[in-house]
């Protein structure tokens, strides 16, 4: 399969602009382009996603094994002409000393070229150490050409590319120059997500324009047929097959809109395959939830800047209070916790949110819990198979914190590291509710979408069980 990997010198070099540009101007052009994004965000594989309408997929050396990250490459590309990875940070940047989970280690692994893009605001001659700088800290990385960006005019360019030319031996694939049409609105967790604006796609085919106008396309998709072969990986799931009894299908509610749009596909996929038949509903827009569910899933996304919405929306969130309150089975991720809580403050306002879990939350200025954590199972959440004392690796980035909480709340999980609801616990546990900051993957190290799915249909046998009996 093509490929090649994006990555820039450092963060915010304007990378993922470029790569959604790349994924849209190669899709125009009518390859089918697989995306793949670095590490657990969820905004950049939205866009991604938009570009080239293939579910990206997220590849991350701290929840996944070497072997599992080349399996997902591998099965998802299917049917694509070539696959683009986008990077997260800076090349060599990373976790470890070592850079074991850097793109470069990334790069080493999939046996994928490198494409360096390169803030050169300010650069001219400097290019040309920095290249020959990223070139030299590691011979097993192949960077296989540069993409200039955020250029001043053409005489800024033409320096560029004759230092370039005169110093290195790497191939300038193309020159971005500055341009307000390509800049995407940032917030506090990054570039602004593509559900967010119906006029996303519009803002996509016109970067896909303008970066498909400056970088030599046929160079670019050379670079990615030069990729050599990736072997196969062995990959030993950690549930079993699925039973029989799990193909009949469950309807489950997931809140998809303006507000809450953060889910993996893997996630999505992994209820499918354990019998979801998956029900979209409009928190901001629909009166109520939609009928005879029997579980439900609200993700992350930002609540707070919908939260007038939300709140207006009376009728919709007595509907999600009186589900969970009877005892539908309820998963809620960071976003989906701040709306089930009773109130949300941000910038001196306060909108009341569902109440099912009796707590307020409020919105800081700086991060409250960001990056990896890890968990530890208390065995008090009521999914199939937890087993207490287990560690969970996941992720979290929130900006809120929980507030005015009772002392008496059931937690599924112990902090080791991160920072969870109070730096101690995470994982509220209410009735058939699990409400968490963290948000937890489907992967070969714990898949709790299936075990989710699980529990759903243990609610559903009881129910039914409840009934005959009554009947008798």
């Amino acid at each position: 399969m093509p490929r090649l990997l994006i990555s820039a010198a450092h963060k915010s070099s304007g990378k993922t602009t470029v790569s959604i540009g790349l994924c849209s101007a190669l899709t125009n052009r009518g390859l089918v382009v697989q995306p793949y994004k670095k590490g657990p965000d969820y905004i950049d594989p939205m866009w991604l996603t938009a570009a080239t309408g293939r579910d990206c997929r997220n590849l991350d050396f701290y929840l996944m094994g070497r072997d599992e990250i080349v399996d997902t490459y591998q099965r998802h590309t299917s049917g694509a002409n070539l696959s683009l990875i986008e990077g997260n940070k800076g090349l060599y940047d990373g976790l470890d000393l070592d850079g074991s989970n850097s793109n470069a280690a990334l790069a080493k692994l999939l046996h994928a070229p490198v494409v360096l893009v390169i803030d050169a605001r300010g650069m001219t001659r400097g290019i040309a150490p920095l290249i020959l700088g990223y070139q030299a800290f590691d011979k097993d990385i192949r960077i296989a050409g540069v993409i200039l960006n955020n250029l001043g005019g053409a005489r800024h360019e033409g320096k560029l590319r004759a230092v370039i030319e005169h110093y290195t031996e790497v191939p300038v694939l193309g020159a971005v120059h500055h341009d307000s049409r390509l800049q995407i609105t940032e917030r506090h967790l990054g570039l602004m997500p593509s559900n967010e604006t119906s006029e996303a796609l519009e803002h996509i085919r016109t970067i896909g324009s303008i970066v498909g106008s400056q970088v030599d396309l046929d160079k670019l998709i050379r670079i990615a047929r030069s990729a050599p072969p990736l072997g196969r990986a062995e990959i030993k799931l950690e549930t079993p097959p699925l039973r029989e009894e799990s193909k009949v299908s469950l309807r489950i509610g997931l809140a998809r809109d303006q507000a809450f749009g953060f889910y993996y596909a893997e996630d999505l996929e992994a209820m499918r395959q354990g019998g979801a038949e998956i029900i979209p509903f409009d928190t901001l827009h629909d009166r109520a939830l939609p009928p005879a569910l029997d579980g439900m899933f609200i993700g992350g996304g930002f609540p707070e800047l919908f939260m007038a919405q939300l709140e207006n929306n009376v009728s919709m969130r007595d509907s999600v209070h009186a589900a969970i309150e009877a005892g539908l089975p309820a998963y809620a991720e960071c976003g989906g916790l701040m709306y089930l809580s009773r109130s949300l403050t941000w910038r001196n306002q306060t909108r009341q949110m569902t109440g099912v879990i009796p707590g307020d939350v409020v919105m800081h200025g700086k991060p409250v819990g960001r990056g990896y954590v890890k968990m530890r199972c208390t065995g008090k959440n009521p999914w199939p198979g937890e087993q207490p004392g287990r560690e969970l690796l996941a992720h979290e980035f929130h900006y809120s914190s929980l507030e005015n909480v009772p002392h008496d709340l059931i937690y599924a999980f112990d902090v080791v590291r991160g920072h969870g609801i109070d730096g101690k616990h995470d994982g509220i546990v209410y009735k058939n509710l699990l409400a968490c900051y963290t948000h937890f993957r489907s992967l070969q190290g714990y898949n709790w979408a299936e075990r989710f799915m699980s529990f759903v249909r243990e609610v559903r046998a009881g129910e039914a069980m409840g009934k005959q009996n009554q009947v008798n």
